[in-house]
């Protein structure tokens, strides 16, 4: 039993880290062109900065859910998306990125140790565990990397 609950410790960190037919973060955000950055391709309505700082924000949100007493809840949808199609100054896109990998290595590190509980409720939660939460990050992480991508095809800087 204990071989099957490292094993899906494994699997979550390779899902949450862009394993399978997922896209992997640092590949699609690679020398994303920065004026392209707060750009919103026809007919969508965000941007690749506002997809990032989503990602961003509802990473962080799902992270301290899984790991604070003191978490509270956020209005949805206003403080999950950035307002602005453009980052406020050139170095946002890039303070962005590193928070974003910062809480996912954070979100990586908590579920691979074993002494905590993937299948407990969180006792803050109505029904969440801590498998809940990871598998939630990997989709949202996922959906909106597909989101990114395309974004960066209908701009003409996909790789």
């Amino acid at each position: 039993m204990a071989q099957q609950k490292d094993q899906t410790r494994q699997w979550l960190s390779w899902l949450l880290l862009g394993g399978g037919a997922h896209a992997k973060f640092d590949e699609v955000v690679k020398n994303f062109p920065a004026a392209l950055r707060g750009k919103k391709p026809r007919h969508l309505p965000y941007s690749a900065w506002q997809l990032l700082e989503h990602m961003r924000i509802a990473q962080e949100d799902i992270l301290s859910f899984s790991t604070s007493p003191d978490y509270r809840e956020r209005e949805w949808p206003a403080a999950y998306w950035p307002k602005a199609a453009a980052p406020p100054e050139d170095t946002a896109w890039e303070r962005s990125l590193r928070s974003f990998r910062a809480d996912l290595r954070r979100m990586v590190k908590l579920i691979e140790n074993p002494k905590q509980d993937l299948y407990a409720l969180i006792p803050w939660g109505e029904g969440q565990t801590l498998l809940r939460q990871a598998l939630l990050l990997a989709d949202h992480n996922a959906y909106h990397l597909g989101e990114l991508v395309l974004v960066r095809r209908l701009l003409g800087a996909w790789l």
